[in-house]
């Protein structure tokens, strides 16, 4: 799974995904909001989420550089982005199962290890198809994080803390995603990519140090061994059966596939005439991605007095929303536009993610990586599939795509609405 060796584990352990033991766990408290324990296991997975986000997506204002400097096209500079996502994806249910021999503690802190030495990799490769395995590498060595952390937090936290507690681990994504960016971006300029990314990479290490330093130890995860493969698979299974869970995986596909695909090639059309951007102003506009870490906590105390259902629809609303304003002229609309779509996403995500959680009564980690499997598919897919309509159709092609895919995601989040009524 990972460029380095992990300790052999039995077929039978494939699909097991850790479930709490109340008889072990019943006498134990979890971490209340307000508490020391509480904040350091939140600002610790803040961590985790900035540098997942800025190791992953640190390539993506690079992508007309890389057409430049390998002479690719956009969508083939865009497998920089799309290839890691997939190996992502795949590896999230090795990571469910490898945890179970392992601390998550651990797990996540070897995957951020491991992640930030190949983005280091990444910065001297000297052949495309060189940095393209190393990017696919970095996919396989990240799928210890989010599915792992969503699980700590839905083990470990109160109920009554969890949507805060969540939305400051996507809000950590925000400001890696941003920091990815806008780093990028400024020094590409100033030096080059190469440099740019590795940069991203050192910071990426002394990220998984804070986080080692500040994570508390699981106290509801008790380690589930021996269980059979049919166990497992039909367990597995039992989770498209859950009234509201298999919409929610689809808004993950749809959530995720439309944020990437726009952040793929905004980056093009603002290279080109007649706006002529350098890479450090593309960055700066980057900094929108800020409005992610607001939306985050803020959605979840939305969803909490307002109604899940009624917070995702917002949210893929004002997606569609700034979708329109990129579609016109002047820069400002472009910009406000970028705002409200990163807004719009981070908001739907954090209800969507701890949503998952909640509706998943065992299992939960089991639960998460099928969100985040399909999460990150629509990243891979539908972020390189946006290439071949930038190619042939330019912005409008591109928007036509993202639309197509809101409106796939309203019906859903109407749906799941429908669901939380009748079950009151």
């Amino acid at each position: 799974m990972r460029p380095f060796a992990l300790p052999p584990f039995p077929l039978s352990s494939f699909f097991v995904f850790a479930v709490p033991n109340a008889s072990h766990a019943s006498h134990l408290s979890y971490l209340e909001r307000g508490t020391r324990a509480y904040w350091r296991a939140s600002i610790a997975l803040l961590f985790a989420g900035y540098a997942t986000f800025s190791l992953l997506y640190c390539v993506q204002p690079l992508l007309p550089s890389f057409s430049s400097a390998f002479n690719v096209t956009p969508a083939q500079s865009s497998l920089t982005v799309s290839l890691s996502t997939a190996a992502l994806a795949v590896s999230i249910f090795t990571a469910g199962f490898v945890s179970e021999g392992w601390s998550r503690h651990k797990l996540m802190t070897m995957s951020l290890t491991a992640s930030a030495l190949l983005t280091i990799g990444v910065s001297i490769a000297p052949q495309w198809h060189q940095l393209l395995v190393l990017r696919a590498l970095e996919g396989l060595a990240l799928g210890g994080v989010p599915a792992v952390a969503m699980a700590y937090l839905a083990e470990e936290v109160h109920p009554d803390g969890l949507g805060l507690a969540m939305g400051l681990y996507v809000g950590g994504t925000a400001i890696g995603g941003m920091a990815g960016r806008v780093i990028t971006g400024v020094v590409a300029d100033l030096f080059s990519w190469r440099v740019a990314i590795g940069t991203i990479g050192v910071l990426g290490i002394l990220s998984m140090l804070a986080f080692r330093a500040l994570l508390p130890p699981s106290r509801h995860f008790v380690p589930r061994r021996g269980l059979g493969f049919t166990h497992h698979r039909s367990a597995l299974l039992r989770q498209f059966t859950r009234p509201g869970l298999p919409l929610l995986f689809l808004l993950g596909f749809v959530l995720m596939g439309s944020f990437v695909t726009l952040y793929n090639y905004i980056g093009y059309r603002l290279l080109a005439p007649p706006y002529r951007l350098s890479q450090t102003e593309i960055g700066a506009i980057f900094v929108v991605y800020l409005t992610g870490v607001i939306a985050s906590p803020w959605s979840g105390r939305m969803a909490d007095t307002f109604g899940r259902a009624r917070v995702l629809s917002a949210s893929l609303l004002l997606m569609g929303v700034g979708l329109a304003l990129t579609m016109l002229s002047p820069l400002a609309a472009i910009v406000g536009g970028i705002a409200c779509v990163t807004f719009g996403f981070f908001a739907g995500h954090a209800v969507a993610s701890g949503w998952v959680g909640r509706l998943a009564k065992e299992a939960k980690g089991q639960a998460a990586a099928l969100y985040l499997l399909a999460y990150y598919i629509g990243s891979s897919v539908i972020g390189s599939y946006g290439g071949h309509m930038w190619a042939g159709y330019g912005w409008s092609g591109v928007a036509g795509l993202v639309a197509a895919l809101l409106v796939i995601g309203l019906l859903a989040a109407f749906r799941l609405q429908r669901l939380d009524s009748a079950h009151g």
